[in-house]
């Protein structure tokens, strides 16, 4: 396998990370994180001229890219600036409309891309645990069309999106794979409401109540009944979305701490020379490569098909989960009490690496996911 980025991600990820260091330092960004809308819309336009959503998509969806380390260089460069702009929902949206959507629905593709539209993905419920098929929300036809009732949670920037992606079941049992259907709802839509409300580490989310929303037959994306396959496609380039973030947030937090134990002394000298600490340090550094791995595995297998992507995608969140919790606690650790200060980047570098574990299923979630693909390919 070649692990070499091409000369085109290369360059896409030389433009990224140096807009990010030139226009988004840390002050710019923690001041955009703590707004009203939770993200700035200039900054969105202003990535989308960059041509960062077009690389999540190929050529026939309207985009450059597409592949799982297209994705990856992206992220990673969002990773190590905590952007807080809406690119995740952009690119799980974006892959579900081009695996399923009819051609009035992937026109919205093209309006991600060029940063007039934001989607939101409208998916977990309250009490759902993580899991993809658990789906309560319900959609009933109604006349030509639908009418859709439930309630979604923990909806990113849903306060200020265009539309939604919405999961409903049409048919089957609340744990059943078959009959989830998918909607792209209007965020303006009579009967849908949002209350908003910010995260802990930057940005804004929404609790969703759909009340009697009546939907236009076209709203349905894909088959009805078939939804799950296409969540399950989109949520897999997400979970490799998640995972590069987390190492591009890891190898700030490194950086940041191995130049705290340099320059930070102690009876005369610096911190850094004190071999316990360099123990520490040592095995953090090793954490942050076996993370590494687990992305890049991830990113290789999200293009095809079966239990081996989906035991990638797993292994990887989990690995995430676990070194991201350790890479956030002993950079903290190593920094002393002012690791924790809200001046100090790093302390909302560990935040968002403790937040990613909670996205698209925690570590838990993951490795029981695992065990149980596992098994199912054994029989």
């Amino acid at each position: 396998m070649n692990f070499q980025h091409t000369d085109d991600r290369r360059m896409l990820a030389d433009s990224l990370n140096r807009f990010v260091a030139e226009q988004y330092g840390f002050e710019a960004r923690d001041k955009i994180a703590r707004s009203d809308e939770g993200f700035s819309r200039d900054m969105w336009q202003r990535f989308c001229e960059l041509g960062i959503v077009g690389a999540f998509f190929d050529e026939a969806a309207g985009g450059f890219g597409g592949d799982g380390f297209d994705v990856a260089v992206v992220f990673e460069a969002l990773g190590r600036g905590l952007v807080v702009e809406p690119f995740l929902d952009a690119l799980i949206v974006g892959r579900a409309l081009a695996h399923a959507g009819n051609d009035a629905q992937r026109a919205l593709i093209a309006k991600m891309i060029d940063g007039a539209a934001i989607a939101s993905f409208a998916h977990d419920e309250p009490g759902s645990h993580y899991e993809s098929a658990r789906v309560s929300t319900r959609a009933t036809r109604h006349g030509d069309g639908w009418k859709l009732n439930g309630a979604k949670g923990v909806v990113q920037q849903a306060g200020h999106a265009d539309v939604l992606l919405v999961s409903a079941r049409t048919s089957g049992g609340e744990y059943d794979t078959a009959g989830i259907s998918l909607f792209i709802v209007p965020r303006d839509a009579q009967g849908v409401s949002v209350r908003d409300h910010r995260k802990i580490d930057g940005g804004r989310v929404a609790e969703v109540s759909l009340d009697d929303v009546t939907l236009a037959a076209d709203a349905l994306v894909g088959n009805e009944g078939d939804g799950h396959a296409t969540l399950t496609h989109a949520i897999g380039y997400g979970l490799v979305a998640l995972a590069s973030e987390a190492v591009g947030a890891m190898d700030v937090a490194k950086e940041h701490t191995l130049e705290y134990l340099r320059t930070r002394k102690q009876f005369g000298v610096p911190i850094g020379a004190f071999q316990a600490l360099q123990h520490r340090m040592a095995d953090v550094l090793l954490e942050i490569e076996q993370a590494r791995s687990a992305a890049i595995n991830a990113a290789a297998a999200v293009g095809e098909a079966g239990v081996a992507r989906e035991r990638a995608l797993s292994a990887a969140k989990v690995s995430i989960g676990r070194i991201g919790a350790r890479v956030a606690e002993e950079s903290i650790q190593l920094h002393g009490g002012i690791g924790m200060t809200w001046e100090l980047p790093l302390s909302h570098y560990a935040k968002r690496l403790v937040m990613i574990d909670h996205q698209l299923g925690d570590e838990d979630h993951h490795l029981a996911r695992y065990i149980e693909l596992g098994r199912a390919a054994s029989k």
